[in-house]
């Protein structure tokens, strides 16, 4: 069975505008994990004191 592509030039847009929304989807994605890795390593030390306990 061979895959049948579009020869349309409706239909090559379609793939190439699902392509271009994927790979901007991916690079929204990529560009949070960073921000939040960077917001994580930001994050003030845990104080010396020992917590007061009953």
């Amino acid at each position: 069975m061979t895959k049948r592509t579009p020869t349309s030039i409706g239909g090559k847009a379609a793939i190439a505008g699902a392509i271009g929304s994927a790979a901007i989807a991916a690079a929204v994605l990529y560009a949070n994990r960073r921000k939040d890795k960077k917001e994580a390593a930001k994050a003030p030390p845990p104080s010396k004191q020992k917590p007061e306990t009953d």
